[in-house]
């Protein structure tokens, strides 16, 4: 048994031991490097990972900007090689150059050479010219001679007699009038046309764009900036998915790569980044992590050592007092909670007359600023003069009369405590007291701000609705006890879709915040500003005995409104805002809170219908305008299966040839009761309501089903353009009710195109571009309405797949006289051409405004000045006239 307690008390020495802070601190210390540099590793890690990916990123991006660029190169040759094969087999070798020159048809000299060679393999004409030549032995036309190959070929790069420069050649089979082979069209160009488009600050000096040949021969070649031609690649493995960098034997670079196949041309598209290049960032933060890793280890070990010391003494220091200090430490130090041992003071009669403080732990010298030596000379009386005052001591001395455990929840008003709110437990012993005391300000604080939080707006500050509503009611009771007039105002911001369309919610918020403290800038202190949700506020205005509310609240209303519509300045952008406000007043329009709310709603429509940014007062005929709004929405929802909607085409024209090559679908309702219900009275309305999401299906349905009916009619192919609203291009099923729009009606998609708006796609660009390029990956024609009205950027505006811009018509209306209308025109003219965009003006109601397009250069345009929407069946016959006149 003695062997058995020295064990134990063995292991309790070495369990101390073991908590000593000088054995656990090197322990810690190794721990803490440890936790250092796993973490430095970790970021590493996740840095390298980030590099890995931002550079597979990257290369998807080269190649797909390559691609499109490579694409538009080739069919721009193609296509001059098509016009040069009719123009030959229309006026002959010797008069086809001279007619395209003179119509301006043929490529520029300083970058295309054009030859044409007879069947028996002579050069018989050229552009620049050249002396002649014979070209029967070159594999193009031996290519051209023995096969009836009706596509582009596109030979390796070559140099001839002629031109000592090497250069590409595109060359098209030419037939005669027998369909026997005539000859070749030649086009030249230098292989570096197709690598200009290399950029050194996003492909470094060790970037790669190729063009190769399915023959694995490459056509054009660049790395930095050095390009080159006829080196050999191996295909197949550059056909491997973009994960890890690879090096090819090409020149033993390590690169991130990237494949996409031309098959109409035989050739393939190739990219390549190098590594060492698109990890150089990476290298540099790893470089500083380790840094930083291996001084923030050395620091910490020179602190512990320094701790260890201290400790070290310390141990031997608490070592002599521990045994001491252990039994009261147990009851007191280890307590959060302040504590006082009180003793009785008592008269010669034996009444309670003070307590005398006995001891008290540390937490109690932290709450009170003294020490404990300090306290234990003082009793409660000395110490709180207030005591006898508050109450304080009558409580203490029942508490001891009465024994038992009391507890309580008070707000501290004596400075001798340190804290706000406190919570007591008194305890009452032989001969005194003991007295615990907890800190609970941080707790009441926090009570209260959930408190603040469920009756306020967390983004403005302002009451919430559920607090204006008991403001309201609370405002409503004292008006009719003390026979006072009240105004309720309900306030609506004007445009404020647009801005939070066009600059993001988080600038939408900020307006909300600079709004909501304007109008508290301008209200006086017995009035009450709330928001009531979205970009709505409720004023409640108490007007006190004034029968005439409305005249003494239009200065304070007036000022709102100049408030409001100040400039704000948004993400760079001065923004400007007005609002629309409607009142209501108590007793006249309204008895309780919710019918002062409805009729102040309904005198804030009638203010946006008289054009926004003013003050209008109830008056009853409003609700019929509203009851009138209701009862459209309702109509809307029942419009799609009742068959009550129909669609109407409005042809759109080219302005070089004056043929229509599509239509635009637009949207009427033909209501049972009311009649024609015109667009910019009912979809706006469907926007509000929501059921603009079941029209608009409807609407890209019926359109494809018609396109298919003309085409099963004998009617040629037209593109049918169709409207897509905010709300169904947030729908994230977008893609796919398109497709099976498409495969329902079984129409291809090329004849289907889809007009999103400017302030749409800027709302979140990332998105946008993700879900357009699905739609462009099926084939589907892009183009933006109501192009210079919104806010994007050129930035923006590049990288979305988008075929065709559209002038708004409120920048067509005025052009015969407006220089700004013109000026804006010709730059969104020019701006399309520049991004290989077509652009289409609506609109076009004169011939004065068709010529300055056409003068300009804009490709197409719609109007009445060619036809007005028309119903599907009229579309045969305006098509039948067109080409009869031609």
């Amino acid at each position: 048994m003695i062997r058995a307690l020295a064990t134990k008390a063995a292991r309790l020495r070495l369990l101390r031991l073991g908590l000593e802070t000088y054995v656990t601190l090197p322990v810690f210390t190794v721990l803490l490097v440890a936790v250092i540099f796993g973490a430095a590793f970790h970021l590493i890690a996740n840095e390298r990972a980030a590099a890995a990916e931002a550079a597979r990123d990257s290369v998807q991006e080269v190649l797909e900007t390559y691609e499109a660029q490579a694409v538009r190169n080739l069919n721009g040759i193609d296509q001059a090689l098509k016009v040069i094969k009719y123009a030959v087999e229309r006026k002959g070798a010797a008069g086809a150059l001279p007619e395209l020159a003179e119509q301006d048809l043929l490529p520029p000299g300083l970058v295309f050479a054009v030859s044409i060679a007879d069947a028996s393999g002579t050069i018989v004409a050229s552009s620049p010219q050249a002396t002649r030549q014979s070209v029967r032995h070159e594999r193009y036309f031996t290519i051209h001679r023995d096969s009836r190959l009706d596509a582009v070929y596109v030979a390796q790069a070559m140099r001839d007699a002629v031109r000592r420069d090497w250069h590409l050649h595109f060359t098209r089979r030419l037939n005669d009038r027998d369909g026997r082979f005539a000859g070749v069209a030649i086009l030249e160009v230098e292989p570096a046309y197709f690598t200009s488009g290399y950029e050194r600050t996003r492909q470094g000096d060790l970037g790669l764009l190729a063009i190769v040949g399915n023959d694995g021969v490459a056509r054009a070649v660049r790395i930095g900036e050095r390009s080159s031609w006829g080196q050999h690649f191996d295909l197949d493995a550059w056909r491997k998915p973009v994960a890890q960098p690879w090096t090819d034997s090409f020149d033993g670079v390590a690169r991130y790569t990237g494949t996409r196949a031309l098959r109409a041309y035989g050739l393939v598209v190739l990219v390549g980044l190098a590594e060492s290049e698109q990890m150089a960032p990476f290298q540099s933060q790893r470089r500083k992590y380790l840094w930083e890793a291996g001084a923030a280890a050395a620091g910490t070990v020179l602190v512990m050592a320094l701790l260890w010391l201290w400790s070290w003494q310390g141990a031997k220091a608490r070592r002599r007092i521990r045994r001491a200090q252990e039994t009261y430490a147990a009851a007191s130090e280890a307590n959060l909670d302040a504590f006082f041992v009180l003793r009785a003071v008592r008269n010669p009669l034996g009444v309670i007359v003070d307590f005398r403080i006995a001891s008290a732990n540390s937490r109690a010298e932290q709450m009170t600023g003294r020490s404990k030596a300090d306290l234990r000379g003082h009793t409660v009386c000395e110490w709180l003069p207030q005591a006898r005052t508050n109450g304080m001591f009558d409580r203490l001395a029942q508490i001891m009369a009465a024994g038992g455990v009391h507890q309580e929840e008070w707000r501290n008003e004596m400075p001798e405590f340190r804290a706000e709110w406190m919570h007591w437990q008194v305890v009452g012993v032989e001969g005194g007291l003991v007295a615990i005391l907890r800190d609970i300000s941080e707790r009441k604080r926090d009570e209260a701000r959930i408190v603040h939080m469920a009756h306020h707006d967390t983004l403005t500050g302002l009451p919430n609705r559920s607090l204006i509503g008991d403001r309201l009611e609370q405002t409503i009771l004292l008006a009719e006890r003390e026979k006072q007039h009240l105004l309720v105002a309900f306030v609506d911001l004007d445009s404020f879709k647009l801005v939070n369309d066009s600059l993001g919610h988080a600038a939408g918020d900020e307006l909300l915040k600079v709004v909501a403290g304007r109008m508290v800038e301008c209200l006086r202190r017995s009035d009450t500003v709330g928001r009531f949700g979205g970009d709505e506020f409720v004023l409640v205005l108490p007007q006190g005995q004034v029968a005439d509310g409305a005249v003494e609240a239009a200065g304070l209303l007036e000022k709102i409104l100049s408030a409001v519509v100040r400039p704000i300045a948004l993400e760079g952008q001065q923004v400007q805002v007005s609002c629309s406000i409607g009142v209501a007043m108590y007793p006249r329009d309204g008895r309780d809170g919710g019918t002062l709310l409805m009729n102040a709603d309904a005198a804030m429509y009638r203010a946006k219908e008289l054009g926004k940014n003013n003050v209008q007062f109830y008056a009853q005929e409003m609700n019929a305008s509203l009851e009138e709004k209701l009862a459209l929405m309702e109509g809307l929802r029942k419009a799609v299966d009742n068959d009550e909607l129909r669609l109407v085409y409005q042809p759109k024209v080219d302005l070089a040839s004056g043929q229509v090559f599509g239509v635009e679908a637009l949207l009427r309702w033909h209501h049972p009761e009311r009649g024609m219900v015109r667009p910019d009275h009912f979809i706006p309305l469907a926007e509000e309501s929501g059921s603009i999401v079941a029209i608009g299906e409807w609407v890209l349905r019926e359109a494809c089903r018609q396109a298919r009916r003309w085409q099963d009619a004998g009617v040629a192919p037209l593109v049918v353009s169709v409207n897509v609203s905010p709300r169904q291009f947030d729908d994230r099923r977008l893609v796919a009710r398109v497709a099976d729009a498409l495969r329902d009606a079984g129409l291809a998609a090329r004849w289907l195109e889809l007009e999103v708006t400017e302030s749409l796609i800027m709302r979140d660009v990332q998105q946008a571009i993700d879900k357009m390029r699905e739609l462009e990956g099926m084939g589907i024609g892009l183009s933006i309405d109501d192009f210079g009205t919104g806010y994007s950027s050129l930035a923006a505006l590049k990288s979305f797949p988008i075929s065709r811009l559209k002038i708004d018509k409120s920048f067509v209306r005025d052009l015969a006289h407006s220089s700004d209308d013109q000026a804006i025109a010709r730059a969104i003219i020019s701006l399309s051409h520049q991004l290989q965009m077509r652009v289409i003006a609506e609109g076009v109601e004169t011939e004065q405004q068709r010529a300055f397009l056409a003068q300009y250069g804009c490709d197409e345009m719609q109007g009445y000045l060619f036809s007005k929407p028309v119903p599907p069946e009229d579309i045969p016959a305006l098509l039948a006239r067109q080409d009869a006149a031609a």
